[in-house]
C-alpha cells in the first residue's frame, strides 16, 4: 500500500497502471509453438494423454511446453477430456444363465477362517450363476493351479462337467504370454478344463462375478462363526463339514432356475481325471537319452523304443503328491534319475 500510494504521489494516477501493461509475458509462448504442438499431436499423438503427449514432443520434436500447457491446449481443441467432463461408464446388470450347471463362478477367498486358532488359508468357492446355489468349498493352503485341480476334480465326481467356468483374470486361468508347451496361450488349468470339453471365461472386473463375491462376504461372516461354534480348527475338519454347511446354506439363500434342466454332462470313461489334473510339460530327449526338468536329470532305459525318442519332444507329467511320469505317445516310460 504504501508503494502505491508513494507511486500516486509521484506521477498520479497514471502511477497507479500496471507497469507491466503492454510488454510480453515472460512465460509467453513463441509464435507458432502452440499450433504446431498441436499440429503434432493431432497427426501423431491424438490417443495420447497430456503427460505422455509433452514427453514425446520434447523427445521427437524438441517442442519444449509443460504438461499443463498441453493439457489446455488438448483440452481447448477438444483432443482430450478431462475425467471430470467424462460420461460415467454404465455397467448394466448381466442376467442369469437359465440353467443349472451352465455356468459357474470360480473364485479364492484368503481370510482368517479359523480366527486366531490356526493359520489363515484360502477357501475355494463355486457357486451357479442361474441358481446362486453353493456347488463346491474346499480349503486349501493358498489359492494355486493343483489346488483348483484338486477342487475341481471333486466337482466334477460330485456334479458332471459343467458348460463353463467364470473365473478373475489371474495366472492360474489366463496366460500372460503364448504357451510354449502346447502351442497355444493356455495356463496348466486352461488345458486341463480343455481336454474336458469346458470352457474358462475370464471376468474383465470383479463386479462381472459378482455372485461368488458377494458369496464370500455372507462365507466370511456365517462360515467362520459356524467353524468356531463346533470347534473346527483345521483345514481337513472343515473339508468335512463343507457338505453340511452347503446343505443349509442352499436351503436358505439358493433361487429355482428359469429351466428345469441340468447342464451338467457325466464324465467320460476315456477321461482319466487323474492324468488330466496334472501339471505337464514337455521336455527333449537328448543324445544320451536324458532330459532335464527343475533341475533334474532324468535318464530314459535305453531300448529301441526310447531310442526313437532322440531329438523329440515327451511329456513330463507331475502329480499333485509330488510324482513325476514321463509319457511319450500315450506310453508311460521307464526312466531313472
Amino acid at each position: 500500500i504504501e508503494r502505491t500510494v508513494g507511486r500516486y504521489l509521484e506521477d498520479g494516477p497514471f502511477g497507479l497502471v500496471s507497469r507491466k501493461s503492454g510488454r510480453t509475458s515472460n512465460n509467453q509462448m513463441g509464435p507458432g509453438i502452440a499450433e504446431r504442438a498441436i499440429t503434432l499431436i493431432r497427426e501423431r499423438y491424438a490417443d495420447f494423454g497430456p503427460t505422455l503427449a509433452t514427453e514425446k514432443l520434447l523427445e521427437c520434436h524438441g517442442v519444449v511446453l509443460s504438461k499443463e500447457t498441453v493439457r489446455a491446449l488438448m483440452v481447448a481443441t477438444g483432443l482430450w477430456t478431462p475425467r471430470r467432463q467424462r460420461a460415467p461408464k454404465i455397467h448394466q446388470p448381466r442376467n442369469r444363465r437359465s440353467c443349472l450347471g451352465e455356468l459357474i463362478q470360480i473364485d479364492g477367498s484368503d481370510h482368517a477362517w479359523f480366527e486366531d486358532r490356526a493359520l489363515a488359508c484360502t477357501l475355494l468357492v463355486f457357486i451357479d450363476d442361474a441358481t446362486s446355489r453353493l456347488m463346491q468349498l474346499h480349503f486349501v493352503p493358498t489359492e494355486s493351479a493343483f489346488a483348483y485341480f484338486e477342487a475341481t476334480r471333486s466337482y466334477l465326481e460330485q456334479h458332471g462337467k459343467p458348460v463353463a467356468f467364470y473365473s478373475d483374470k489371474a495366472s492360474i486361468f489366463r496366460a500372460v504370454q503364448t504357451s510354449t508347451d502346447f502351442g497355444r496361450g493356455a495356463t496348466q488349468y486352461g488345458r486341463a478344463l480343455f481336454e474336458l470339453n469346458i470352457d474358462i471365461m475370464c471376468a474383465n472386473t470383479s463386479q462381472a462375478k459378482g455372485r461368488v463375491e458377494r458369496a464370500n462376504l455372507t462365507l466370511q461372516d456365517r462360515l467362520v462363526k459356524e467353524l468356531r461354534l463346533r470347534g473346527i480348527n483345521t483345514r481337513e475338519a472343515a473339508n468335512a463339514f463343507a457338505p453340511h454347511f452347503i446343505a443349509d446354506f442352499n436351503t436358505r439363500f439358493a433361487k429355482p432356475a428359469r429351466r428345469d434342466f441340468d447342464a451338467h454332462r457325466p464324465v467320460r470313461d476315456d477321461e482319466d481325471l487323474e492324468l488330466i489334473f496334472t501339471w505337464r510339460l514337455q521336455r527333449k530327449v537328448s543324445l544320451s537319452l536324458t532330459l532335464q526338468h527343475e533341475r533334474v536329470i532324468y535318464l530314459l532305459k535305453d531300448t529301441p523304443a526310447t531310442r526313437k525318442l532322440i531329438h523329440r519332444y515327451i511329456d513330463v507329467y507331475e502329480y499333485p503328491d509330488g510324482r513325476i511320469e514321463l509319457r511319450a505317445d500315450g506310453v508311460n516310460l521307464a526312466y531313472e534319475r
